[in-house]
């Protein structure tokens, strides 16, 4: 069977990997043109291109999706199936309609919660207790199509998106064996999906910034959520710090307001209970335990985050 893989960040390696490790025939990679990265902008080859590379695949980077070039190229593969792993890019119809065997895509969330491009945070934000990941039919939608198949696991009391992400991937690598194999024998059941859905858009660097009003729980679960980006952070003095380690402990205390800063603990008032912050990242700085960042400043008791 010709597939065409479509996949760009970490997420996708397991996938590619396991096709790899499982004998399929990868006809060619797509994956996302190289970025300039870091204070000297060299490109820089997605996960994906590495992988791909490293095993003599060819690998193409379409800037848009209705290149002609790209376009050509890729219907002269005539793949059979595209298995598309976090590409970053919606796929046009006339990609869609391409493989005779459909576009089949892993997505990390148990649909039909948690559509869109950030559906491993927004379930760490919402105190999702478990998530999972979806194998599904393409269509034109905004991942509305049949359900494959689907698995289940458990959101860990300390899961970021970062450790989170690490493990769906793993299971999306399994999940997507599965479900080939079960086209090629042909006992899969495509499942509509429910028309109740959930959302999980797209997050900015914005969508980091603190808001003390909710209550600590929320605020674990939003810090865990935005690592490793963008960062849930805040300023205090004016300098503005990341959250990388909270805890929700009992107590009461004013929305923002840092109600201790000694004895080597550093905890903040919120909408409802107090937050422990255990480890932070400075601007400019490497992350350190909360402790070492008191012992450096002179920090007030009463001192609010985010005034000016």
């Amino acid at each position: 069977m010709r597939i065409v893989f479509f996949g760009t960040p970490l997420f996708a390696v397991s996938s590619l990997k396991a096709l790899l490790q499982a004998g399929e025939e990868i006809s060619a990679v797509v994956t996302q043109p190289d970025r300039k990265k870091g204070r000297g902008h060299l490109l820089s080859q997605s996960p994906v291109k590495e992988l791909a590379v490293k095993n003599g695949i060819n690998v193409l980077q379409p800037k848009k999706m209705n290149d002609t070039a790209f376009l050509n190229e890729l219907s002269s593969i005539k793949p059979e199936l595209i298995a598309v792993v976090a590409y970053g890019k919606i796929l046009t119809e006339e990609i869609l309609r391409l493989p005779e065997l459909g576009c089949i895509n892993v997505h990390a969330s148990l649909l039909p919660k948690y559509r869109g491009a950030a559906p491993i945070a927004w379930a760490i934000i919402n105190g999702e207790k478990k998530t999972g990941i979806t194998t599904m039919l393409m269509d034109k939608g905004l991942d509305t199509g049949d359900i494959l198949l689907q698995e289940e696991l458990e959101v860990r009391g300390d899961d970021t998106t970062e450790t989170l992400s690490l493990r769906l991937s793993e299971i999306g690598a399994s999940l997507l064996l599965k479900t080939i194999s079960s086209i090629k024998d042909g006992s899969l059941k495509p499942q509509k999906q429910s028309k109740e859905a959930a959302y999980a858009p797209i997050i900015k660097k914005e969508d980091g910034r603190v808001n003390w009003t909710k209550t600590a729980p929320e605020l674990s679960n939003f810090v865990r959520g935005m690592h490793p980006w963008p960062g849930a952070y805040c300023y205090l003095n004016g300098e503005m710090i990341k959250l990388i380690g909270v805890k929700a402990v009992s107590g009461s205390g004013m929305a923002g307001r840092i109600e201790k800063a000694h004895d080597g603990e550093f905890i903040a008032g919120t909408g409802c209970g107090l937050l422990s912050i255990i480890a932070l990242q400075p601007q400019n700085k490497k992350m350190m335990p909360a402790k070492a960042f008191l012992q450096g400043r002179n920090i007030k008791e009463g001192t609010y985050f985010d005034e000016a």
